[in-house]
């Protein structure tokens, strides 16, 4: 018996799949969850005893790569298999990377999700070596990008953290000014300076890299 648990938050899609999973004689639905946090509670609960689980990596409180890496941490025998809508290949690379052993469009039919179930508890691989290196190259191309990012963001100052948090927030330079208590003057020296450290053309562009990379908030 194949022990399972459904992570997705859309019901029309995951209550289906449990009902087609619950008419086979060797897969069993323990626990369905629509969120990372439901998702959580319900390993919490059942984790142990659960021997694949089939998550979407679109969640409304986050993806689900976040969730693979938890779930093999706790039961190690666990199997993910990742049912997507997306076709962006960072994210089917960020789902390999994380531990995924297979990952299967939502355009496919119900019998073939079964059928890869079935197909990977028999040991065959559904993603091959050749997505697997290409995961592996699109990874450390990541990797690489996010320590050279925080190099750059290593050589702002806070005050220049603080005006690029107020470039977020929308404040013209007469705004930002008034908010920092200096002049206009001293805040388009800090922007050119925060352009020079960042190695970026423009004030938008700063803005760009800082979201990215969690410098400054959006609310």
């Amino acid at each position: 018996m194949i022990k399972t648990l459904l992570v997705d938050d859309h019901p029309s899609f995951r209550d289906p799949l449990a009902f087609m999973f619950e008419r086979e004689p060797d897969l069993k639905v323990l626990a369905q969850a629509a969120s990372l946090a439901e998702a959580r509670e319900a390993f919490a609960d059942v984790g142990a005893a659960v021997d694949l689980v089939l998550i979407d990596l679109d969640l409304p409180d986050g993806s689900g790569t976040q969730l693979i890496g938890e779930i093999q941490a706790v039961n190690p025998e666990a199997i993910v298999l990742v049912l997507t809508a997306f076709k962006d290949e960072k994210w089917l690379a960020r789902a390999i990377d994380a531990g995924a052993s297979g990952i299967l469009h939502k355009s496919v039919r119900v019998g073939e999700v079964i059928s890869a179930v079935r197909r990977l508890f028999a040991g065959e691989n559904l993603v091959s070596p050749s997505e697997v290196a290409e995961a592996t190259r699109f990874m450390d191309g990541e990797r690489r990008e996010e320590r050279e990012a925080k190099q750059l963001l290593g050589k702002l100052t806070p005050r220049e953290k603080e005006v690029l948090q107020a470039l977020a927030e929308g404040l013209s330079d007469r705004e930002l000014a008034r908010s920092l208590h200096v002049n206009i003057d001293t805040v388009q020296t800090h922007m050119g300076n925060i352009r020079q450290k960042l190695e970026v053309a423009s004030r938008l562009q700063a803005l760009v890299f800082a979201i990215r990379h969690g410098v400054v908030e959006i609310e």
